[in-house]
């Protein structure tokens, strides 16, 4: 079992767009069961290979005590909408209310190339759109709004440090 430490806001890592899976071999195999190791500690929704310092499109998740992953994932038929707090290991601490589409599919492949679809709703839907986000270069602060994403960015400066 490995768990890998999670990279911290300011490593440009988390901000860099991740590339595609061309090879689905050993090597990812391995990078996905240290990402469902890792996502398997208490209190953990999700983990995107960036947040482990691994630039490649690849998430596992653990929500309702299913743990699964996906490979380039591609999110369609955003349906709805949901507000929650949301948080994210690589911003420790912090938490915001986060408008995201109450229902979404996500389409990709398992570890072992064969295509993937997860149709999620909730709290799953809310995870598949932060966990894709992250294979973006984005991060949920980046999705707020107004007086919500001042003080998030506000947060942000006092608990991070500058590098």
């Amino acid at each position: 079992m490995t768990v890998r430490p999670i990279r911290i806001y300011g490593d440009p890592v988390l901000r860099t767009p991740a590339d595609e899976v061309t090879t689905f071999d050993s090597a990812l195999r391995e990078l996905v069961r240290d990402l469902e190791d890792t996502v398997r500690e208490p209190g953990r929704a999700g983990v995107a290979a960036p947040q482990i310092g691994v630039s490649l499109r690849v998430f596992s998740y653990n929500v309702g005590g299913v743990v699964g992953h996906m490979v380039n994932p591609v999110l369609s038929d955003h349906d709805g909408e949901q507000t929650d707090e949301e948080g994210c290991l690589s911003l420790p601490g912090m938490g915001f209310d986060t408008t995201r589409s109450e229902s979404v599919t996500a389409t990709g492949f398992d570890q072992h190339g064969e295509p993937l679809v997860i149709k999620g709703t909730g709290f799953l839907a809310r995870a598949l759109q932060h966990e894709t986000d992250h294979l973006a270069g984005r991060l949920y602060v980046d999705t707020l709004t107004g007086d919500v994403r001042r003080q998030a960015l506000r947060e942000l400066r006092r608990v991070v440090p500058r590098r």
